[in-house]
């Protein structure tokens, strides 16, 4: 028997302090506890024992995972009903176990030793807090020159100053990185090679803390030393790391499509490709959409002037075949170079930071009605 999860309709409860709860651990087998205690320590995770329904039953009720051992199935039956409950036993040929699940109202019947990954992730991201993730956003150039990192950049700007946890994610090894547009360049903090051999799950708290905070967002860039590509693995083991942190996730990404790429544009959650409205470009942009629509479904246009004749921004879309975003705004002083200017997007009453404020009160909305 396979790990086997049921459709969960809810999220479990969490602490009303809003910080991670410890998973609640409810069985008599000694040797069942030893291995779930095995396995929350190797998620990180501290979690409360008890025989049966602990009295008072606030930590059954707030507890944001229960892991019940089917020795203490019956004893469990009369408590109310709550998601994040996984039925755990060691019996593969036991067909009564789905009865038993169904009395309990679990989600999840998980048979040890098959399901250990699956319950060290799930119990990883009750230590971890795991809410609703990180609307993620890539952002790439129709062609080079497009603006396509000053976007990325002006919307991480404007998401930390809204209040979101943000992470600005430079997937472009040769666009100079990110952090020097940033300005921050010298600040402490890991970049892109040490996490180039990462593989597996990475720990989402430890990943933002060893970022450098620029502007009150993490930005997670390059070195100053030779380029090196993504590896699929450590592109899927960061961008997870970070969505499982809520609020926002910036990308700006190469229009050369490796397999790092490819992961990046399969986690995202809507793209921008950003376009010059002259009909070079249009016909450039045209190509790198339809790399891109081969992983990412919901790809949006926007546009940057000047105009060449014939063209608007509403022409741009249609001519591509995009949703259009917008037209990006010119930001007069990210035209004047200087040593000491502000990032882009830093102006919050500039005509760039209110684009990317409409953006993510848009963006926000959709996530929410969906």
């Amino acid at each position: 028997m396979e790990t086997v999860t049921a459709a969960v309709t809810h999220d479990p409860p969490g602490p009303a302090s809003g910080r991670p709860g410890k998973p609640l651990i409810l069985t008599e087998d000694a040797d069942l506890l030893d291995d779930l205690l095995r396995l929350c320590a190797a998620a990180g995770a501290t979690p409360e024992v008890h025989h049966g329904v602990p009295e008072p039953r606030g930590s059954w009720e707030a507890a944001p995972l229960v892991l019940v051992g089917d020795d203490a199935a019956r004893r469990v039956r009369g408590a109310g009903r709550r998601g994040g409950v996984v039925l755990v036993g060691r019996d593969q040929d036991d067909s009564g176990v789905w009865r038993r699940a169904v009395e309990i109202g679990a989600d999840h019947v998980l048979m040890l030793p098959d399901g250990e990954q699956w319950l060290v992730d799930r119990i990883a991201d009750v230590a971890e807090g795991v809410g609703r993730p990180a609307l993620t956003v890539g952002v790439i150039g129709g062609r080079g020159g497009a603006g396509a990192s000053t976007l990325a950049c002006a919307l991480a700007v404007t998401a930390a100053r809204e209040g979101l946890r943000t992470l600005l994610v430079d997937g472009d090894p040769l666009g100079g990185g990110l952090d020097v547009v940033l300005g921050g360049e010298a600040a402490a903090g890991l970049r892109w090679p040490a996490f180039a051999g990462s593989r597996g799950r990475l720990g989402s708290g430890a990943l933002e803390e060893s970022l450098p905070e620029l502007h009150s967002l993490r930005v997670l860039s390059w070195d100053r030393g030779d380029s090196v590509a993504i590896p699929p693995q450590a592109m899927r083991a960061v961008l997870a790391a970070a969505r499982r942190r809520g609020g926002a996730v910036v990308v700006d990404l190469p229009r050369r499509i490796d397999d790092g790429v490819a992961e990046a544009l399969a986690q995202l959650d809507v793209g921008l490709l950003v376009v010059s409205a002259e009909l070079r470009a249009v016909a450039a942009a045209r190509q790198v959409a339809s790399a891109v629509q081969l992983l990412l479904r919901d790809l949006r246009v926007t546009v940057r002037g000047p105009y060449a004749p014939g063209l608007d921004d509403q022409e741009v879309a249609r001519l591509l075949d995009l949703p259009l975003m917008g037209e990006v705004p010119v930001e007069p002083g990210l035209l004047r170079p200087h040593e000491h200017r502000e990032p882009p997007g830093a102006a919050a009453r500039g005509p760039l930071a209110r684009f990317c404020r409409e953006f993510w009160e848009r963006a926000l909305c959709e996530v929410r009605v969906g």
